[in-house]
């Protein structure tokens, strides 16, 4: 992507109403201004509210808000010209359910209060296979442990991924954390048993790994308050 087209996604950023933009940067306390107070003075209603961590392009925030109108879904991710995608598509929708946020996903239990999030979708991350990466995987405590902070009881998270590394640690760490393993799918395109929600979106990069021949994973987890 060119120099100019990124400078031009950034300058629509600013001018989208369903895209806050609020990066944390080293340990300032400040607050954040909707944590807590999403439903109240965002969505303007009390329906439980979805994320998408590291949204992308927002397929599964798009997806997710246009077939659950009683849900609020927020997309997240820290890449300005890939979700100024998602964020523009909801527009162009009217898809009122829809939010994006351009932030640190280690920074969601500032962006949230304790007990506001019913579901977290976490969909193709980095794997980080080398061992000095593995504090920047998705599923490692120190991450279950920011999203046990901001889910509420009986939570889900789903996990969709193409790597056999992370497929194999996250069943790992779940097996020492507390948590609930709800389904486990070794292929979600060729499984009976995959729910619709993990076959019916293929994401940008899925279709690549689909093309390459390599299987996508799921799994369904719940961790425990």
């Amino acid at each position: 992507m060119g120099k100019k087209n990124k400078t031009r996604k950034f300058q629509e950023n600013l001018t989208f109403k369903n895209l806050i933009q609020h990066q944390f940067c080293g340990n300032t306390a400040e607050k954040f201004y909707l944590q807590g107070q999403w439903n109240k003075n965002y969505f303007l209603n009390q329906n439980p509210i979805w994320l998408e961590l590291g949204c992308g392009k927002g397929e599964y925030t798009l997806y997710n808000s246009s077939k659950n109108p009683e849900i609020n879904c927020i997309g997240i991710d820290v890449k300005g010209a890939r979700i100024w995608k998602g964020a523009k598509t909801a527009l162009k929708q009217d898809l009122t359910n829809a939010a994006f946020l351009r932030g640190q996903i280690q920074w969601l239990d500032r962006y949230f209060r304790q007990d506001e999030i019913d579901k977290i979708w976490i969909v193709f991350p980095d794997p980080h296979p080398k061992y000095r990466k593995a504090k920047n995987r998705l599923t490692n405590p120190i991450y279950l442990d920011i999203y046990a902070r901001v889910l509420k009881p009986n939570n889900r998270i789903y996990l969709k991924t193409d790597s056999e590394f992370l497929f194999g640690y996250t069943l790992g760490i779940l097996e020492n954390y507390p948590s609930k393993i709800h389904q486990v799918v070794l292929d979600v395109h060729s499984s009976q048993q995959s729910p619709q929600d993990a076959k019916q979106v293929i994401t940008f990069y899925e279709k690549g790994f689909i093309e390459k021949g390599k299987s996508i994973k799921f799994i369904c987890f719940e961790l425990l308050k």
